[in-house]
């Protein structure tokens, strides 16, 4: 294996953990998980590539490492993302038939699509959240308008993940748009409203 194409798959590893995926998401439990399999997939494939193995064997090996399955909770979207970006990086760097300039820019092609499409000025002002409603809805209309009296106006995508007819209740998944200038109005009055309940309470302890 090239000792060049090990450095450039350190590097773009580094780059994706250390420079994108902790800054932006601050879920370090994950790091180890995303290093272990971009290093594991890297060693695999530099052990396929020297030795005389056939294609159904390197397929095989895929096969029982597909098995894997995180089961400990759920990953999001964006996580399975950075998953299987540091399993390409592992498979680009241990292919042999490839040169190392291709490689090189692959990598940066794979580390560019997540720069782009994790940015956070692409998901600014839209929030997800999932809730459970004190009601067992039927209609679509009333479903929207309760969900717009808690969330509010800007309503992008409405599911509804259960219904639960004996409790009365309604699960919902709700992605949102929050504008900046909303929240700031929002945090102004609510900053507003407790300065003048504290004054009002300091001139009542004066009294």
């Amino acid at each position: 294996m090239s000792p060049v194409l090990l450095a450039a798959d350190l590097v773009a590893i580094a780059v994706l953990v250390f420079g994108l995926f902790v800054p932006r998401h601050h879920r370090r439990d994950l790091v180890v998980a995303f290093l272990v399999v971009n290093v594991a997939v890297l060693a695999v494939m530099a052990t396929l590539s020297a030795t005389a193995v056939g294609v159904g064997v390197g397929l095989g090996l895929f096969g029982v490492l597909s098995i894997i399955r995180l089961r400990s909770e759920e990953l999001r979207q964006h996580e399975i993302a950075y998953y299987f970006a540091a399993l390409a990086l592992g498979l680009l760097a241990g292919s042999s038939g490839l040169s190392a300039w291709l490689v090189a820019g692959l990598m940066a092609l794979v580390l560019g699509a997540l720069f782009v499409g994790d940015h956070p000025r692409i998901s600014r002002g839209s929030t997800r959240q999932q809730l459970v409603l004190d009601r067992a809805h039927s209609d679509d209309d009333l479903l929207r308008a309760h969900v717009g009296s808690i969330v509010g106006d800007g309503i992008q995508s409405l599911t509804i993940l259960r219904t639960d007819l004996v409790n009365d209740t309604t699960t919902v998944e709700v992605r949102y748009s929050r504008p900046a200038e909303r929240r700031t109005t929002r945090t102004g009055l609510k900053a507003g409203r407790l300065a003048q309940a504290e004054r009002e309470r300091l001139e009542a302890g004066a009294r």
